[in-house]
């Protein structure tokens, strides 16, 4: 089982676009929002074996309380990064909604790039490679994995059968947790979505 982890607030939360910005901590709250994160997994009766974070600082700083309530280290993994916004990293999104190109983004993200960046195609490729390839690592175990909202969405719309084009539909609040059951054939099983409640219900049944 992967459990998804959706960073915790930043002092930019909602007002920019990150990307790959370097230099971005959490902020009081959002650290916050990592210690409770870190204490709902470490309550669950199956504790996950590993903890995988994305590079960058934000990532890295909401997984340090959970990895560390588990007793295990945080492992870097670049396929959990957020999406290379390219020309657009850190620019306010009062702003960019402005944009003519915007309309694309809202009404037709599976045909949308980022100016010198990626498109919503090649992150959910790469996400997905990624935790297919950490659950054939951790087979029958549960793994964290923190990341970015629109890296989790594209995951989960596409384990859900979501539309590329409708995944910005799906909501992934910071530090919420959203769970992937992945068997030895299929897709994976979607257990639970933005969840910031107790995870004991957690259960392919």
């Amino acid at each position: 089982m992967a459990l998804l982890v959706r960073h915790g607030r930043t002092p930019t939360t909602g007002k920019e676009l990150p990307g790959h910005a370097a230099g971005l901590h959490l902020a009081d709250e959002g650290r916050a929002q990592a210690e409770r994160a870190a204490e709902r997994i470490a309550a669950l009766e199956r504790r996950p074996v590993a903890v995988y974070a994305s590079p960058l600082e934000r990532t890295r700083e909401t997984a340090a309380p959970i990895a560390r309530a588990l007793g295990l280290r945080v492992r870097s993994e670049s396929g959990l990064i957020d999406s290379d916004a390219g020309e657009w990293t850190g620019s306010r999104l009062s702003r960019l909604t402005k944009k003519p190109e915007w309309a694309r983004v809202a009404r037709w993200p599976g045909g949308f790039r980022f100016p010198g960046g990626e498109s919503f195609a090649e992150v959910a490729a790469r996400a997905n490679d990624t935790l297919v390839r950490l659950a054939a690592v951790h087979p029958g175990q549960t793994f964290v994995a923190v990341s970015h909202a629109d890296t989790i969405k594209l995951v989960v719309a596409t384990a859900a059968g979501v539309p590329l084009d409708l995944f910005q539909r799906l909501v992934i609040s910071p530090c919420s947790i959203s769970a992937l059951a992945f068997g030895a054939v299929g897709p994976p099983l979607v257990l639970c979505v933005n969840s910031t409640a107790t995870l004991s219900e957690l259960a392919v049944s």
